[in-house]
């Protein structure tokens, strides 16, 4: 089951633009702590900058992602695939910038510093794969390999061959 929290962050795809890339994110809010409402409010532009003081440093962003996957493996959809997320900002795949224009975004509750949890990598291979079905999905990739040096993540503990496993198991269910 889907739970879908419409997000006010996105505009159309320009005109004739495929989707044909999948970026996966990870966030935390507070960073490094995990379960609260924090990313929902971010992506719904309902943060309380006096809730955390990282908040007041973010509050005013405009962000979002198509997805995001709680540690329990909860899908959350925030903006509908077929519309552009600001999920990527200064990025560029293959010699061409603004990913957002071209890819979807999958945000995973997580940081650099500790493991996913298993429901994940199975939520999102299942998405990942659902996805596959429905665009000509060329490349999975990192937010760090669309914007190197100045993203991490997934992060260093994102088990990409697990992921991979997972994903080619869930592409023939």
């Amino acid at each position: 089951m889907t739970l879908f929290l419409p997000s006010p962050n996105f505009d159309l795809r320009p005109e004739g633009e495929v989707v044909r890339l999948i970026v996966v994110h990870a966030i935390s809010l507070p960073p490094d702590q995990f379960g609260g409402p924090g990313v929902a409010q971010l992506f719904t532009n309902a943060l309380d900058p006096g809730e955390h003081p990282y908040y007041a440093d973010i509050h005013h962003l405009r962000v979002s992602a198509h997805y995001f996957i709680r540690r329990d493996g909860t899908l959350i959809r925030f903006v509908d695939p077929d519309l552009r997320a600001w999920h990527a900002g200064v990025s560029s795949w293959q010699g061409r910038e603004r990913c957002n224009d071209f890819s979807i975004g999958i945000e995973l509750e997580g940081c650099d510093t500790l493991p996913f949890e298993a429901a994940q990598y199975e939520q999102l291979a299942r998405l990942v794969a659902e996805l596959e079905r429905r665009y000509p999905i060329e490349a999975v990739v990192g937010h760090s390999d669309i914007a190197p040096g100045r993203k991490t993540d997934p992060g260093p503990c994102f088990d990409w061959g697990r992921f991979g496993a997972l994903l080619a198991r869930a592409r023939t269910a």
